[in-house]
């Protein structure tokens, strides 16, 4: 029984638990305050009852001093009488007012003698009366004075004030449950909203928008739920950034393939063709075959550079503990001087200007890598400018770090492109030709291994300027 009302508790709803709880807690309290006052009001009113007596008594013994007998009852339904006290047995004196069975009144006259005090008050049963409240009194040596008043009033006066006391607690128990369910309701339902809302967060398509269109609303729940409200939309947020970076990386991760097959496709295409060209060239005429020969040969150099340039970026997304750098003291000016040199000799239709201190810029890079660096953005604006471009070269120090300009006079790169051009596989030409660049990885190796060495890379472009700054530190 027990073990089933736990069960059913615990499947009730919160503010239907908080409710009965509350009850509970109400009606110990009602219980404690009613009993308090019950016990009160009984002691305040067999009080007034004794002083009365008291009071009454006090005439009662004038005149059994006075005429040595007692004159009528002083009240309906109280008894008086006067007890000779001889050897510790009281007898009765007449005239008296007495019950038929007054045993009750003679043993208190009897416990007064025995006793030192002047007076003494006591509740008994009388036979045949009910209970009463009896008060001795010594009038003179040996005689002692009793009177009995019913207990009748007072119990009646008790027993309507504890129904009016338990009428009135359970109308008011019976208020508070239902206005504090209603009232706790109305304070939970935050919560409910809440659990609504992480419900249309299950019933979310994600196949779409990794985007959570739901958020908790601003309640009236205090400042708890309101922490909690807060604290739950900041967890929804963290969600929907994870998940949104989860898509875009999946994303990437798609458009990545599928650019990756279509590179890797075409060279391998190229190779096939012209190796069935060779097997036929070779069988009639020398000549083709050398021409052919020479073409595989360009075609699987190409795709091995395509493929070193895809090691290097997973090498360097991968974070390994041996990073493809080889660190040592280099001198920046003079690797720009070599790119340079190499620009002019491989583009002679570019003017380049170089730009850099009299004094040299050392810090610790790859020279390799940072050569490699610099060729792909120069390239870069040779391929994607027209001809007789002016190009520059820029190398100088600023604020504690190395910094590298490579500018160009050029049509600039489209605004809405400029946020992309670093993504791997992306060109600004959608055309998948040759004409105009290679497998567009040449921007993505350069952040790459900028941010390798503890740079950054940013772009400015617009018509007549593009401006690449690299800035690494010192």
């Amino acid at each position: 029984m027990i073990r089933r009302f736990r069960g059913a508790y615990r499947r009730m709803r919160l503010g239907t638990r908080l409710a009965l709880g509350l009850g509970v807690l109400s009606l110990v309290a009602f219980a404690v305050v009613g009993t308090a006052l019950s016990m009160s009001m009984r002691d305040y009113l067999e009080r007034q009852l004794s002083e009365q007596m008291r009071l009454v008594q006090l005439t009662q013994t004038e005149d059994v001093k006075a005429n040595d007998d007692m004159h009528g009852e002083p009240y309906w339904g109280w008894y008086t009488a006067s007890y000779q006290v001889s050897g510790g047995t009281a007898t009765i004196r007449l005239p008296a007012d007495a019950p038929a069975d007054d045993a009750a009144l003679a043993a208190t006259a009897e416990a007064l003698s025995a006793s030192d005090s002047d007076e003494l008050v006591r509740i008994a049963d009388i036979k045949g009366e009910g209970t009463y409240q009896l008060r001795a009194c010594a009038v003179e040596p040996g005689v002692v004075l009793v009177t009995a008043a019913p207990m009748k009033g007072i119990d009646d006066t008790m027993r309507q004030l504890v129904t009016v006391q338990v009428v009135a607690f359970l109308l008011a128990l019976l208020a508070l449950v239902v206005i504090g369910r209603a009232a706790l309701r109305r304070g939970l339902k935050p919560l409910s909203d809440m659990a609504h809302t992480a419900r249309g967060i299950t019933s979310h398509d994600f196949t779409e928008s990794a985007r959570l269109p739901v958020r908790a609303d601003r309640g009236n729940g205090g400042p708890e739920v309101e922490e909690l409200r807060t604290a739950f939309n900041t967890m929804l947020e963290h969600i929907d950034d994870s998940l949104a970076v989860r898509t875009e990386a999946e994303q990437r991760l798609r458009r990545f393939v599928a650019d990756a097959s279509h590179e890797l496709r075409t060279p391998l295409m190229s190779v096939r063709g012209y190796a069935d060209l060779f097997q036929y060239a070779a069988a009639n005429e020398p000549a083709e075959r050398d021409k052919h020969l020479a073409r595989l040969r360009a075609e699987a150099a190409r795709m091995g550079v395509l493929l070193d340039d895809l090691l290097l970026l997973a090498r360097l997304d991968a974070g390994e503990v041996e990073a493809p750098l080889r660190l040592v003291d280099a001198d920046l000016a003079e690797l720009a001087r070599e790119a340079a040199d190499a620009f002019r000799a491989g583009h002679p239709e570019h003017e380049l200007t170089l730009t850099t201190g009299p004094e040299p810029v050392r810090l610790r890079l790859d020279p390799l890598r940072i050569r490699q660096v610099l060729d792909n953005l120069l390239t870069n604006s040779a391929v994607h400018t027209p001809v007789d471009t002016k190009v520059s070269l820029d190398v100088s120090v600023s604020f504690g770090a190395a910094v590298v300009r490579v500018a160009d006079s050029g049509p600039g790169i489209p605004a809405d492109d400029q946020e992309r051009v670093f993504d791997r596989f992306y060109r600004v030409d959608k055309a998948r030709t040759r004409d105009r660049g290679g497998s567009g990885l040449g921007l993505a190796v350069a952040l790459s291994l900028v941010r390798a060495h503890g740079g950054t890379v940013e772009l400015t472009s617009r018509p007549g300027a593009t401006v690449f700054t690299i800035r690494l530190p010192l």
